[in-house]
């Protein structure tokens, strides 16, 4: 039992591991995060519903979308952007390795008879020769992938965007790591059953990492049958470190913004949006 603590309580080295799979494609919690996305009154793996419609009309201004316009949202989860965006007429491409949100998604472009095309896919391996006027990776996903991860995914974005394109993407700030702090936890079916429909007990652990600006929600699920290990990373950045990212993929950071609503920058905020361009 000592070594099993030990084991449970270590401390990985940053994005040590990958494991976004748990979440997204396996049976019973792909069931749990699409009922968290389609409950529009809180902010969980989506935000809320007044978030969503305040976003899609400030984006629509901004970009000045349109029926001309091609968009790609990457981690589209069950389309509640790019179903929007496709009622402003916009071409819009849907990227997702989640079959349920899918699956949801084509449910409702059939019945709103919305032309969108969906993609199921690790965007990180997504190859197009489609060009884009707009590429959205919205509520942070950009944050859950290691320093190698997004360099590849800016990169891709620097190809698959129109020459005047643009990137829309929010992201966690220096102030919002400040405001987290190491903790260690456990209970019974943590998370209203969120990791099994079998009893389970759920280990939590939060770790910093004050050199590279990095969270980890390491969860430890111990079942009867198994026990399994979900790594939750989050960067954070500041304004300064994500023009670097940007400026190594080739891009830079045209606009900032306090979140994809177009809401003014605010230094003191945990989370922060950017617009970015090529070159």
């Amino acid at each position: 039992m000592y070594k099993e603590l030990q084991g449970i309580n270590s401390r990985p080295a940053p994005f040590q591991f990958y494991t976004a799979d748990e979440l997204w494609t396996t049976e019973h919690t792909s069931k749990q995060m699409l009922e968290y996305h389609l409950n529009g009154d809180i902010d969980f793996s989506s935000k809320n519903s007044g978030f969503i419609e305040d976003a899609i009309e400030w984006m629509t201004s901004h970009f000045n979308i349109n029926e001309k316009t091609t968009i790609a949202d990457f981690g589209c989860g069950p389309g509640l952007y790019t179903t929007k965006l496709a009622e402003k007429g916009a071409a819009v491409t849907g990227i997702d390795f989640s079959e349920r949100s899918l699956q949801y998604a084509k449910q409702i472009a059939e019945k709103k008879k919305l032309d969108i095309n969906y993609i199921q896919a690790n965007y990180l391996d997504f190859e197009t020769d489609q060009k884009f006027d707009l590429i959205t990776i919205i509520m942070c996903d950009f944050c859950a992938l290691s320093p190698h991860q997004r360099n590849i995914l800016l990169k891709k974005f620097n190809v698959m965007l129109k020459p005047h394109g643009s990137i829309l993407f929010d992201v966690f700030s220096f102030n919002g790591f400040e405001q987290r702090e190491e903790s260690a936890r456990y209970e019974l079916n943590q998370l209203n059953s969120f990791w099994s429909a079998e009893d389970y007990y759920c280990f939590v652990n939060t770790f910093k990492y004050d050199t590279e600006k990095v969270i980890l929600d390491k969860y430890s699920i111990i079942e009867k049958s198994q026990t399994r290990t979900v790594y939750n990373w989050l960067q954070y950045f500041s304004k300064g470190s994500l023009r670097k990212e940007l400026e190594n993929a080739g891009l830079s950071l045209k606009q900032l913004y306090g979140d994809v609503r177009g809401n003014p920058y605010n230094p003191d905020s945990e989370e922060f949006a950017i617009v970015a361009s090529i070159g």
